[in-house]
């Protein structure tokens, strides 16, 4: 599976990560994602994809067209048909707020409908597309239409959020959120409020999910890892070993044992966003 990325250009760097074009046979089938520091926008130009949430009872969710996801704090499954084709936007974590008029907190462990959200646009967007098979081409479209959706006012209090998050980001979730808020000249409390407005969770949650998907990328299956260390260098400075080990089988679904073993079985493809994160299902 070929991926094919961009980092967009000013004002859109400041609320995307990239955009890409995700096409061809898929590696594995099925991906276990974990929560990680982000939100989606995916168009889908070929079969659709099942999604099955982790948490008990939730009913699987085919895709067809297109869908946003909000930031997740749990993990979730992804089932690709044999031939994939899509076109994605990776948000930063508070990156939809200036491009959506649905609360953050209403699309965290969510995935949405593209035609609920921005209406009756799927077969406007899949039609500028055409049957183009540049990449270059249908990245071009979709900042485009980003362009076209972006607010002119920024939402109120999303400048104080882009202002901490990049300081989380820097820290990789390490800062203290008292010394997070207290940077930002606001309380604890108004920090967590307009965090869970932009991004749907709070900042000290935003920060814990920063610090697991810095342990689980600096962790390197081919070298021996010592986990304390590891836990100690992504921020985790409060926690015993044990406390580690059992945070990450929560989030990731494995132990930290368990994690290295498949990562052995199924290095991540370098320079392979889709694989920096997730890991195979199966």
């Amino acid at each position: 599976m070929e991926y094919v990325g961009r980092v967009p250009c000013p004002p859109l760097d400041r609320f995307v990560d990239d955009i890409y074009c995700l096409s061809g046979m898929p590696r594995h089938r099925r991906m276990n994602i974990p929560p990680m520091p982000s939100a989606h926008l995916f168009l889908n130009l070929g079969a659709p994809v099942l999604l099955r949430d982790s948490a008990p009872g939730a009913p699987p969710a085919v895709l067809a067209d297109g869908w946003f996801m909000g930031l997740w704090t749990r993990r979730f499954v992804v089932e690709y048909p044999a031939w994939v084709r899509l076109v994605g936007v990776h948000f930063k974590p508070w990156g939809m707020s200036p491009f959506v008029g649905v609360p953050a907190a209403e699309l965290r462990d969510q995935w949405l409908p593209v035609d609920t959200v921005w209406q009756r646009s799927v077969d406007r967007i899949r039609n500028r597309i055409g049957d183009t098979t540049s990449a270059t081409g249908t990245l071009r479209v979709l900042v485009a239409e980003l362009l076209s959706r972006l607010a002119e006012t920024p939402p109120r209090g999303l400048d104080l959020v882009l202002h901490a998050g990049r300081r989380l980001v820097t820290s990789g979730g390490a800062i203290p959120v008292g010394a997070l808020a207290s940077g930002a000249g606001v309380s604890g409390n108004h920090l967590a409020a307009q965090f869970k407005a932009h991004v749907g969770v709070p900042s000290k949650r935003l920060a814990r999910i920063y610090r697991f998907a810095r342990l689980i990328l600096s962790a390197d299956a081919r070298c021996p890892t010592g986990w304390p260390e590891l836990a100690h260098t992504a921020g985790y400075f409060d926690l015993d070993q044990a406390h580690c080990s059992r945070e990450f089988k929560d989030v990731s679904g494995r132990t930290p044992t368990e994690y290295l073993a498949l990562r052995r079985r199924f290095p991540a493809t370098p320079r392979f966003p889709p694989d920096a994160g997730p890991m195979p299902a199966d």
